[in-house]
């Protein structure tokens, strides 16, 4: 099976940091992404909703604000809850994985970000080998 959402869209508002009981970062933000119409229709615009943990949470909330241009590689997830009045009801967000500045800074002053396109990914240093710089041997193939 296969589960992979990619987005660009812009931010509806200011993304929040939250911690878990465990001291886990979180963010819940949402962002509009236009719809594709025919000639002649008028545009649709879609509201997603997105939750971002640990690091890329931390990302989001400093450096992406209201109104930026982002793209979004991720999954759908789907929760069950109970609403105030008892009513059984179903989320449906996507969980980001890697955000990217789709814009610079040139195209969205006051946005904070670099003239470099940025982007965060749960990646860490940690996940990849040291190559040993001292080997001389011939590669192998």
């Amino acid at each position: 099976m296969f589960n992979l959402v990619v987005l660009t869209g812009r931010l509806t508002a200011d993304p929040e940091l939250k911690t878990t009981a465990n001291g886990i970062s979180v963010t819940s933000f949402s962002i509009a992404v236009s719809r594709r119409y025919r000639a002649g229709e008028e545009a649709q615009t879609d509201f997603i909703n997105i939750v971002a943990w640990r690091q890329t949470a931390d990302f989001v909330t400093k450096y992406i604000k209201k109104g930026s241009m982002i793209g979004i590689e991720g999954t759908i997830q789907t929760r069950r809850y109970t609403d105030k009045n008892g009513n059984n009801r179903t989320a449906f967000e996507v969980v980001a994985n890697n955000v990217q500045f789709v814009e610079s800074k040139k195209d969205n002053v006051g946005g904070g970000m670099n003239d470099s396109a940025e982007s965060f990914s749960n990646s860490t240093a940690n996940d990849f080998n040291a190559i040993d710089s001292n080997v001389d041997d011939d590669l192998p193939f």
